[in-house]
């Protein structure tokens, strides 16, 4: 790589930082093995803020309407939570 090509600009503008409150579920949940159950998964980060459609939520309250009570695989737990609250655009702090 020459010099050249490290001063030039991005081929994408990234935009500005615009703040998110709480953390993506994805983040959440890698912090974790699998297989877990639905209480060992609030004992450790039952008290972790994740993003949502409609603001942020902790984990603990989400979990308490899941049905569900021994997940498989994260992409199970990621699944239930998802349907839970939902998927689309997460709020910026700002709005």
């Amino acid at each position: 790589m020459s010099d050249e090509d490290e001063d030039a600009e991005p081929a994408v503008s990234l935009g500005e930082h615009t703040p998110v409150e709480g953390a993506p579920l994805a983040r959440v949940s890698s912090r974790l093995t699998w297989p877990k159950e639905k209480s060992e998964v609030r004992r450790l980060e039952g008290d972790a803020v994740i993003r949502t459609p409609e603001g942020p939520r902790e984990l603990s309250t989400v979990l308490e309407s899941v049905d569900e009570t021994y997940f498989q695989r994260r992409q199970e737990f990621e699944g239930h939570v998802r349907d839970v609250v939902g998927t689309g655009p997460v709020p910026t702090a700002d709005e």
